[in-house]
């Protein structure tokens, strides 16, 4: 080691040592970098692996038949790895609160930062909403002589009780519910492929089912289509992973580990359940065609009790319940970091730029809570007409079949996640061009996406069309106003928030010499204390500690 490079280790232990970790005393209205890189591999798994896959997935599968369904997965799968190499190149860079909002804003134009940013505020709000609906329902199919209401005003207290103590806190609720998945996951291909091989249960299936009549593609082009959509609002969460970066304790080395990791464990996940269920079940199936909300028609369900499991329907149950906990908790976090990066930027209320002394933006999260405690509406109403989807688990990705008068609430964000993924990518190719014409070098850049432009313009391309043609059914006969308008109302509300700021404030594009590539990023002292925590924790996990955080971390 040359004389340097030992001062400049010297220098880093003495600044260490002086400076409080993470954990303690965070500076006033700063966020507390407290998630750890197996935090927010788990955050974003446990965003995306959901309802679903535990029940949708049976749907798509009768929809469009085991293949169409395994082939609509795939390509969206590869789209969602476009979007979040893109957003990644620009989190590990300059890991900011809000993430893809301020990156809009600051490579793009204002009033693309602020129309993705109420659009995906709203997502996430009006979901915890929906998913403290769906905990109601859940419960109910243990206990229905409790009033819904009562189970959801326990979960949102849960939920922001976890939120509100730390981002830790969060980030190790969120892991445990994220693992609980994974496991489950596992445990259903394995028992699934012995079912197909006929060592469990009493029939040897093989490809049976993929020689029906009709199978493997139901339901032609519009049935892989159909699913394409579905697909679509099954992957929307991952993009979280670029919010998480603004609290991460070492964003250069996480959230790229994060992007080579988690998308293929994801991808894994869904396509080789659907194939499993493809291969178990008949596509035209009648429990598969069930458009009930009971669990016994989950496919995970149908799979466990060909097995011969009889507790395959409480346990379902259970792994839906902890499901929905993981879609609101990631819900309220992620919709709280927005909030508070839309207040910092003045697109909202200034108070939601507050911190406390934990580093934990309260006064955004109990702003958004508030828009949650829309769920208390099922104590009026039943939990079926407030939030009446045809799966018992809500979320605003589904729900399709919701009753009025909340019909045109959920429509508006159910496209949010596609739209958002669109702004990422436009984002993506200003960030890049700004940094060339910058004259700075790639090789600077923590992490460098691959296939650009064209990952980019793949992500575009793709997802306008699903945005336009995921309602195309409401064009059918009969012929509906109402319906049109109801399907497409995301759209139209993403145009009014960046139509509306456009005018009131016209202004006009950043231009690439004038683009901040600095305000946000870490300093040498903050880089240096990531670095030496790391070493530190590596260090003090030894043993049988150190193999069993191992042993978690690559399972989830």
């Amino acid at each position: 080691m040359s004389k340097f490079d030992e001062k400049a280790s010297e220098a880093v232990v003495d600044y260490a040592e002086s400076v409080p970790t993470s954990n303690e005393h965070p500076a006033p209205n700063k966020l507390h970098r407290g998630l750890k890189a197996r935090h927010i591999q788990t955050i974003a798994i446990g965003g995306t692996i959901g309802t679903g896959l535990f029940l949708a997935s049976g749907k798509t599968i009768s929809t469009a038949g085991p293949a169409g369904a395994l082939i609509a997965y795939v390509l969206i799968g590869l789209l969602v790895y476009c979007v979040i190499m893109s957003l990644g190149e620009m989190a590990a860079y300059i890991p900011v609160p809000g993430g893809f909002n301020v990156y809009a804003s600051r490579f793009v134009e204002p009033s693309l930062g602020f129309c993705v940013g109420w659009v995906y505020w709203a997502n996430w709000a009006v979901g915890v909403a929906v998913e403290l609906t769906g905990i109601s329902l859940v419960m109910q199919y243990w206990i229905t002589s409790v009033n819904g209401v009562v189970w959801a005003v326990i979960s949102l207290a849960i939920l922001m009780a976890i939120n509100v103590f730390s981002v830790k806190g969060y980030g190790e609720a969120e892991y445990w519910f994220s693992l609980v998945k994974v496991l489950t996951c596992i445990a259903f291909i394995i028992v699934g492929i012995l079912v197909d091989a006929g060592v469990a249960g009493d029939d040897h299936i093989g490809v049976r089912n993929w020689q029906i009549e009709g199978a493997p593609f139901n339901g032609g082009f519009l049935g892989v289509f159909q699913v394409f959509i579905t697909a679509a609002f099954a992957f929307n969460g991952t993009e979280i992973v670029g919010i998480t970066a603004g609290e991460s304790e070492n964003p250069k080395k996480a959230v790229p580990k994060a992007i080579k990791q988690v998308f293929w464990r994801i991808l894994f996940f869904y396509v080789v359940s659907i194939l499993v269920i493809g291969l178990v079940l008949p596509y035209n199936d009648p429990s598969l065609l069930n458009e009930s909300s009971k669990i016994a028609t989950s496919p995970f369900t149908l799979v466990f009790n060909r097995a011969g499991a009889p507790w395959a329907d409480d346990l379902i149950n259970a792994i839906i319940l902890i499901t929905v906990l993981s879609a609101g908790n990631s819900g309220l976090y992620s919709s709280s970091r927005t909030l508070m990066a839309l207040a910092e930027q003045g697109h909202a209320p200034k108070i939601f730029t507050k911190v406390n002394n934990r580093g934990v933006p309260l006064a955004s999260i109990l702003g958004t809570s508030a828009v949650g405690c829309l769920a208390f509406l099922t104590s009026l109403f039943s939990s079926g007409q407030v939030f009446n989807c045809k799966l018992i688990v809500l979320s605003a990705d589904f729900c399709t079949s919701i009753n009025p008068p909340f019909v045109r609430l959920t429509n508006l964000t159910s496209v949010a996640g596609l739209i958002t993924w669109i702004i990422i990518a436009i984002t993506h190719i200003r960030f890049r061009k700004a940094f060339v014409a910058q004259g700075r070098n790639l090789s600077i850049l923590p992490y460098v996406a691959p296939f650009f432009p064209f990952a980019d313009w793949f992500v575009i391309i793709v997802s306008t069309i699903v945005t336009l043609g995921q309602g195309y059914r409401s064009f059918l006969d009969p012929i509906d106003p109402v319906n049109i308008v109801s399907a497409y109302i995301g759209i139209i509300s993403a145009l009014v928030f960046y139509v509306g700021h456009k005018i009131s404030t016209r202004k006009s594009f950043v231009p690439l010499l004038e683009a901040d590539f600095d305000s946000g990023r870490l300093t040498p002292q903050e880089e240096a204390l990531s670095v030496d925590r790391d070493e530190l924790e590596a260090e003090g996990k030894i043993g049988a500690r150190k193999i069993f955080w191992k042993v978690l971390s690559a399972l989830a």
